[in-house]
């Protein structure tokens, strides 16, 4: 599979909000595959911790200043972020509901949580198209806003660009934050 020019760039929802994240924290992007949103973090001075199974995608990140790699199966074994927190967690085209609570319990106060990934209705565009790997109608938003967070933009449904998809995107915050967009 060739990925196109603009499937590397940091995905337009990431970069929107991204300058949201407080400046003196940690970023985790999860499920970080090759890392396009990892190296766009660091451009932006965020210390970036790049988690991903696939030992081959991480390659590109090792010496990547700013960029921590690690090799980790977020779906098996224990839970690699245990008592850890982080300013900003973003995470792109990823669900895997199990660890959704401990992943959430991981964003720090004050935190932001930048999340877009695919939903029902992705089945007829290919894949992903397990119901297991695709959000139902607001569920994000209803997981966030269960703890209090706030909303600072949500969206669900059809996007042509990179490429055609039924998606849910969500950006929220917990506790002030003050960015620096």
């Amino acid at each position: 599979m060739t990925i196109s020019p603009e499937e590397s760039r940091a995905s337009v929802w990431v970069q929107r909000f991204a300058g949201l994240i407080p400046a003196a924290g940690e970023v985790l992007d999860l499920a970080c595959g090759t890392g396009r949103h990892a190296r766009f973090l660091a451009g932006l001075g965020y210390r970036v911790e790049a988690v991903d199974r696939d030992s081959q995608a991480l390659v590109s990140l090792h010496g990547f200043g700013r960029v921590s790699a690690r090799r980790a199966d977020l779906e098996a074994g224990a839970w690699p972020y245990d008592g850890q927190s982080f300013a900003g967690i973003v995470v792109s085209n990823y669900l895997f509901r199990p660890r959704l609570d401990e992943l959430l319990a991981c964003l720090a106060d004050p935190g932001v949580l930048i999340y877009e990934t695919f939903m029902i209705g992705n089945e007829r565009h290919g894949r992903p198209s397990n119901p297991e790997f695709l959000l139902r109608s607001q569920e994000l938003l209803g997981r966030v806003q269960q703890r209090g967070w706030r909303v600072l933009a949500f969206e669900e449904g059809e996007i042509e660009r990179p490429r055609p998809a039924i998606v849910q995107r969500l950006c929220a915050a917990r506790g002030a934050i003050a960015g620096r967009l």
